[in-house]
C-alpha cells in the first residue's frame, strides 16, 4: 500500500511541474506580448506632425504648352565618296590624312607608275614600227595600181598590194588605240578628289598595295549631313518634305534648324517606325556619326507646373512639403519631368493643381507666393 502511494505522489508531482512549467511560459508570453501593459486607445493623434506657420509657398498651376516629342538618330553624309584605285600597284604618296579638307580635282594618291610608263613607251614603239609598215604599204599600193593602169600587173598582185595596205593601216590604228589605252592605265595612277569633301578614313599608307576596288580614303561632303532618324508611325504620317524642324546635339548643347528632305515610304514592322532624314546646315561643329536628337511638335497637353524652390532631394528621389487645408504640412513623394520655364519644373505625379507647397529655406525672394 505505502508503495502504490508513493508511485501515486511521485507522479502527481512530475505532473505538477510539467503545469508549472506550463503556466510559467503562458505567463512569460503575455508579459512579452505586453499583455501588463496599458494600451494606446484606436484613433488618430496629430504628435509630431508639422504645422504651418509663416513659411512661404507656392501654388501649384496647370498649364498647356506644346508638346515635343524626341527621334533618337545618327549624323550622317548624303554625299559619301570611297576612293580606291583602278590598279593594281603599290602606293607611293598619299597626300591628305583623316579630317583634312579637300577640293574638287585635289591630287590624293600616286601610285608607283614605272611599269605603266614602260608599258606606253612600248606602245609608242610599236606605233612607229606600224605606221612604217603603213607607208611602206601605201607606197607599195601606189606602184601596183599604176602597173595595173598600164596593164603591167594582174589583177591578184594589185589586190595583195591593196590587202597589204588594208592590214598596215588596221595594225596602225590598233597600235594608235594601245598608246590610248596606256595612257589612261597611267593616268590612273595619280588619283584625285572628285568632289569636296572632308576625309574621315585613311585605310593604307605608302608601301602597301592597292588592289581595284579595295578602299584607300574615305571622304564625305560637309554640306550634305542630316539627320537620319527612325520617327514612330502616329507622328511620321503628319511630316512632309520640306518641313522644318529642330534637331538637337548633346555634344554640342545646341539645337540646329533642319529640313526633311526624304521620308523612307515603308515603316519598319518590328519597331513601327519610318526613317525620317533631316538636312542640317554646314557647320564645322557637325561631323558624321554624331549622336542628335529629332524635336517634333505633337501637340499640346496640359501639365502640373511646380515652383523648383519647392523640391526637396534625397538621394536620388525628390519630396515636397505640401499645406493641408487644415494647416497640417504632409511631405510628398514626386516625379518630376521637364525643366520648364526658368524656375519652373513639370511634376508627373504626387500632387494635384491647385494644392499649396511650402518653398525651402534658402529659396529666392517669396514675392509673388502665397502666405
Amino acid at each position: 500500500m505505502q508503495i502504490k502511494l508513493r508511485k501515486w505522489f511521485t507522479a502527481f508531482g512530475r505532473i505538477g511541474m510539467i503545469g508549472g512549467g506550463l503556466l510559467l511560459l503562458v505567463a512569460i508570453i503575455a508579459w512579452l506580448s505586453g499583455m501588463f501593459e496599458d494600451k494606446v486607445q484606436p484613433g488618430w493623434t496629430g504628435r509630431g506632425i508639422p504645422k504651418h506657420t509663416d513659411q512661404p509657398t507656392d501654388i501649384v498651376h496647370e498649364i498647356e504648352k506644346p508638346y515635343i516629342e524626341e527621334a533618337i538618330g545618327t549624323l550622317k553624309a548624303s554625299s559619301r565618296t570611297v576612293v580606291s584605285s583602278k590598279l593594281l600597284a603599290t602606293i607611293a604618296e598619299i597626300r591628305v590624312t583623316a579630317g583634312d579638307q579637300v577640293q574638287q580635282g585635289q591630287e590624293l594618291i600616286r601610285l608607283d607608275s614605272k611599269e605603266y610608263e614602260a608599258r606606253l613607251d612600248q606602245a609608242k614603239r610599236a606605233l612607229e614600227a606600224t605606221t612604217a609598215n603603213r607607208e611602206q604599204a601605201e607606197k607599195a599600193f601606189q606602184r601596183a595600181r599604176t602597173l595595173q593602169q598600164q596593164n603591167a600587173l594582174s589583177g591578184s598582185e594589185f589586190d595583195l598590194a591593196q590587202r597589204d595596205l588594208q592590214v598596215a593601216t588596221a595594225n596602225e590604228l590598233q597600235a594608235i588605240k594601245a598608246i590610248q589605252e596606256a595612257e589612261a592605265l597611267l593616268s590612273y595612277t595619280v588619283i584625285n578628289a572628285a568632289k569636296n569633301g572632308r576625309i574621315v578614313d585613311r585605310a593604307a599608307e605608302p608601301g602597301d598595295i592597292a588592289r581595284p576596288g579595295e578602299p584607300i580614303l574615305t571622304l564625305y561632303d560637309a554640306t550634305s549631313l542630316r539627320l537620319e532618324a527612325p520617327v514612330m508611325e502616329h507622328l511620321a504620317v503628319k511630316l512632309n518634305v520640306g518641313d522644318r524642324l529642330g534637331v538637337y546635339v548633346d555634344a554640342l548643347d545646341r539645337e540646329f534648324d533642319a529640313t526633311i528632305d526624304e521620308i523612307v515610304p515603308q515603316a519598319d514592322a518590328p519597331s513601327r517606325s519610318f526613317l525620317v532624314k533631316a538636312s542640317l546646315p554646314k557647320s564645322d561643329e557637325l561631323y558624321e556619326g554624331m549622336f542628335g536628337r529629332l524635336r517634333i511638335s505633337a501637340g499640346e497637353r496640359r501639365h502640373l507646373c511646380l515652383n523648383t524652390d519647392a523640391l526637396i532631394q534625397v538621394g536620388q528621389l525628390d519630396f515636397v512639403d505640401v499645406v493641408l487645408p487644415d494647416g497640417n504640412i504632409e511631405r510628398r513623394l514626386v516625379k518630376i519631368g521637364q525643366l520648364g520655364m526658368p524656375g519652373r519644373q513639370e511634376v508627373l505625379s504626387g500632387i494635384e493643381a491647385g494644392e499649396r507647397v511650402v518653398l525651402q529655406a534658402g529659396a529666392a525672394d517669396a514675392g509673388g507666393t502665397d502666405r
